[in-house]
């Protein structure tokens, strides 16, 4: 499960708690993620948790499935490579189909958040 650190975000949260993100958030970071550069499970979860400087925390439970999800898409790919501890494991790249995807999922968020900014200040 991807959790949104909410503590200390602002005055009516409670501390130290967590709230799950909306279902399909979790593939559309990782998809993001790889669109940087090739990376294995652990510092995918690592990359999101500091590009989101802390706020977005990765489940190993959930980013495994989710990986193998990508892949039975074919948005992702993976392959066997040394860490840069020397260290196999499978690195995860992402397809043409899946930019494709990130890009469609992208535009989808940035709609939906106008409109739920929307109904929240109205």
């Amino acid at each position: 499960m991807l959790f949104l650190r909410v503590d200390g975000l602002n005055e009516t949260c409670m501390p130290d708690t967590n709230t799950a993100l909306v279902q399909g958030t979790l593939d559309m970071l990782i998809l993001k993620t790889l669109a940087l550069e090739p990376m294995h499970a652990h510092r995918i979860g690592l990359r999101i948790e500091q590009i989101s400087q802390g706020v977005f925390l990765v489940n190993p439970g959930s980013l495994f499935p989710a990986l193998k999800r990508l892949e039975r898409a074919g948005w992702v790919e993976s392959r066997w490579r040394s860490t840069e501890n020397s260290r196999r494991a499978k690195y995860y790249v992402l397809t043409a189909g899946g930019r494709k995807q990130l890009k469609s999922e992208t535009r989808d968020w940035k709609t939906q958040s106008v409109a739920i900014a929307r109904i929240l200040q109205a």
